[in-house]
């Protein structure tokens, strides 16, 4: 069973567009929030969420199943993936 992916990234962000076009390429469903395109109490709320992952709040934070991934490092995405 793939392992579920879910992305919190800004919509201004390279690395995080390069992770986005990383998954989409290798076939990988996940879940992506831009955080920069929230406003009010949804975005707090997401803030509140990413910071349980990443207290430094930095994108793009990346959680496949139980391994967290801050940054667009291919390597550990692959072997977080099996891919």
């Amino acid at each position: 069973m793939p392992q579920k992916v879910k992305i919190f990234t800004l919509s201004t962000c390279s690395h995080c567009k390069a992770t986005k076009k990383f998954l989409a390429d290798n076939n990988i469903e996940f879940d992506s929030v831009d955080v920069d395109l929230l406003t009010g109490k949804e975005r707090e709320d997401i803030i509140e969420e990413l910071i349980k992952f990443n207290s430094n709040r930095s994108f793009p934070t990346i959680i496949i199943g139980d391994r967290i991934i801050i940054g667009f490092q291919e390597k550990a995405i692959r072997e977080a993936l099996n891919i």
